[in-house]
């Protein structure tokens, strides 16, 4: 897919972020187009999953911009609420509320922050239901899901949402094998519709299949980047080359 002429989603420069002396993002700069699937890989601890965060915000950069479809996050005068609703994120822990069915999960910010109508909204989470295959759990609550349908649950309600970006951080690390076929299933599925797509993970296999680009991180910084065919059978940087004979 050519992603040259598309519009910039999201904006990043000289992004800096620190816990106490740890720099856990060093100097970062990237732009994210319009349906472009970006896959993040590295090592455990090398700024994935805080350069995730940091793009909604829940991890505020100590230096740097980020511009999310035309708004600076960066500028305290933004409302990044408002951004937010444009942001849809699944994390690695699935994140469901126990005491409500599933249907009521993907319906509950859809009527708070949309405002939707409950029958609007119970409209919009069935077909999302359907679309990651656990439609026939909507009444159920989530003790009684695996893993697996957990997570296919917090992806449904992310989509709800109609977001202009998905950001994914690593949302398979806490499954089984099998689990994590049903849910990288459902995120080639997504990949394929056209969403801009930011996914952190160790799964190469999905990198390869549904990247545009994929970036190597390690210690906070960006070693390498390129499309994935070719960083994958080519990686020009000693660091990466390792990684990828490690993990592969």
């Amino acid at each position: 897919m050519r992603t040259d002429n598309r519009p910039i989603m999201v904006e990043m420069r000289g992004i800096c972020k620190y816990f106490g002396q740890l720099k856990a993002l060093d100097n970062v700069s990237l732009d994210v187009r319009d349906g472009e699937k970006l896959v993040l890989i590295g090592p455990s601890g090398s700024g994935k999953s805080t350069l995730l965060r940091s793009i909604n915000q829940l991890e505020r950069i100590d230096h740097g911009r980020i511009i999310i479809d035309g708004f600076d996050i960066s500028d305290p005068e933004t409302n990044i609420n408002k951004v937010r609703e444009e942001i849809g994120m699944v994390f690695q822990s699935f994140n469901v509320f126990p005491h409500k069915t599933v249907l009521d999960n993907v319906n509950l910010a859809q009527i708070v922050v949309r405002k939707r109508s409950r029958k609007e909204a119970s409209e919009i989470s069935r077909e999302l239901l359907n679309k990651v295959g656990i439609i026939d759990k909507a009444e159920q609550y989530p003790d009684k899901l695996s893993g697996g349908q957990q997570q296919r649950v917090a992806i449904a309600r992310a989509l709800a949402m109609k977001p202009r970006i998905m950001l994914f951080d690593e949302p398979t690390s806490a499954l089984d094998p099998e689990m994590t076929g049903e849910v990288l299933d459902v995120m080639i599925k997504l990949a394929k519709e056209g969403i801009t797509m930011m996914v952190a993970t160790h799964e190469m296999g999905f990198a390869r299949e549904v990247a545009d680009r994929v970036i190597f991180m390690d210690y906070g910084a960006i070693i390498e980047e390129g499309k994935s065919e070719h960083l994958f059978k080519n990686p020009t940087r000693d660091r990466t080359k390792l990684f990828l004979d490690q993990i592969l």
